[in-house]
Order: C-alpha cells, then sequence, then structure tokens
C-alpha cells in the first residue's frame, strides 16, 4: 500500500512541458484531488500557488500536500509536503523542499538549483549532509514540472505528440515521457468537459502492470488542469480525481 499513495503523490504533481516564462496560472489557484484505492477513499492531495520573493528575484511558491485518510489512514498514515520556488523569469525551479511522512518512512530535504553550472544542492535535514549531484540544464522538480506543463499553447497539442521533461529526484534524474492519446468528453463531479487524454510511460514490474498501465485527463483550455488519474497496479488500482479548485487564471467550462 505504501508505494501505491507514495505513487499518486508524485504523479499528480508531476507532469510536464516544455520550457516558457508565461504563465498560464496565478498567485491564490487552489486545487484538491481525491484519491482512491480499489475502492476505498485513500486520502487527497493539494496544490496552491502563492507570489513571493527569493534571492531578491520574483518566484511562484508552490505548495503540494498529501494525505491519507479514512481507512487507509488507520494502517498507513501519509503526511507529505512538498514545496517548490519557481523563478518567474525562467520558470526553472529555484528552490524545492520535500518533507514526507509515509508510515515509518520519514525524509526531509531541500534542493538548491544551480541551473548555470548545471549542480543541485541536496541538504538532507534529518543528519545534515550536503551532497551535490550534476543535473540537465532543463531539470524541474516535481511541481515545477507539473506548472511547466501548463504553460503551453493547449491548441498545440496534438495528438500523437510526446512530452518530455528531466525531472530532478535528489540522487537521480528522470527522463519522464508522456503521449498525447487524443481528445474526449470527460464526464466529472462538476459537470462534463473537454479533455486531452494523455498517456505517461512508467516502469512496468514492481508498481504497475505494465508501461501504459497509466492514463491521464486534463482540461482541453489555458487552464491544462489534471482532471482525472487512472492506473493499474500490480495490486489493485488507483483513482485521482479533481476534486474542488479556486481561481483559475482563465475560466474553465463545465457543462451537464
Amino acid at each position: 500500500m505504501k508505494k501505491y499513495i507514495i505513487f499518486f503523490t508524485l504523479i499528480i504533481i508531476s507532469f510536464t512541458s516544455s520550457l516558457n516564462a508565461q504563465s498560464n496560472f496565478k498567485a491564490g489557484e487552489f486545487l484538491k484531488f481525491r484519491i482512491h484505492y480499489t475502492g476505498l477513499n485513500a486520502g487527497y492531495a493539494t496544490i496552491n500557488v502563492e507570489d513571493v520573493t527569493l534571492n531578491g528575484k520574483s518566484h511562484y511558491h508552490i505548495i503540494g500536500k498529501g494525505n491519507s485518510s479514512g481507512a487507509v489512514r488507520v494502517f498507513f498514515k501519509v503526511d507529505d509536503n512538498y514545496e517548490s520556488y519557481i523563478d518567474k523569469s525562467t520558470m526553472k525551479p529555484t528552490k524545492f523542499v520535500r518533507n514526507i511522512v509515509e508510515g515509518s518512512y520519514k525524509r526531509h530535504q531541500i534542493y538548491y538549483f544551480d541551473h548555470a553550472n548545471k549542480k543541485a544542492k541536496v541538504e538532507n535535514k534529518k543528519d545534515g549532509s550536503i551532497n551535490t549531484e550534476t543535473i540537465p540544464f532543463d531539470a524541474q522538480d516535481l511541481l515545477s514540472a507539473f506548472y511547466n506543463l501548463r504553460n503551453q499553447d493547449y491548441k498545440k497539442i496534438k495528438t500523437g505528440d510526446f512530452l518530455n521533461q528531466n525531472i530532478f529526484l535528489g540522487d537521480e534524474t528522470l527522463k519522464f515521457r508522456l503521449k498525447v492519446l487524443g481528445r474526449e468528453t470527460l464526464k466529472t463531479k462538476f459537470g462534463k468537459i473537454s479533455a486531452i487524454k494523455i498517456r505517461p510511460y512508467v516502469q512496468s514490474g514492481r508498481i504497475f502492470k505494465e508501461s501504459e498501465s497509466v492514463t491521464m485527463w486534463i482540461s482541453d483550455d489555458e487552464n491544462l488542469v489534471p482532471l482525472k488519474i487512472k492506473a493499474g497496479l500490480m495490486v489493485g488500482s488507483l483513482n485521482a480525481d479533481l476534486d474542488d479548485f479556486k481561481n483559475l487564471k482563465s475560466p474553465i467550462n463545465f457543462s451537464k
């Protein structure tokens, strides 16, 4: 169960795109997702955006949280907190915080990005150790990658396109790849909406049944907000749905 809940927290905040210094979101935005594991209410994840100044530069402060709840929390507690500080002029992360509790597993790390020198300093708050890792020029963290996706021109996203991104995970860089499957009308708790269907390619054999086990739907508009995720796992299945939203930069249109 542990690795399935961890997977959701990562996947809901880790979808990717090309660089673009413009933003299709704004400070005050709030997104909430409800997670189900094989029919059980497994928890919630939230993401909200704030404006801050870091190192004398204007940044977006993105805060992502994931928590188990209900019956799942009784036997496995999850309290995850992720924070990304994204330089508005480049849409690249300057700082990333990972502070998580997943059962008996705890980790508190801070990443400091030096994109000019292709380096990232990783500070482990538990033992005080500091490591320096080499990163690609376009490295993103889990949260900045998600918001980078949303800066694309949705009208230019075509069926068959591949979206690629390098996501730095602290000790390695994940080469993340998604394929655009097409467009369709999706039914949600808010009503029906036009959605872009995307397939993230994942590693099969440990968590997922196969490399094409995950499907994601995002709104077919300037927001490019994740609406739904379905994943077939080695044991059971995982579903996540948009449960609440506030202060989107552009109108989002649902119909009955």
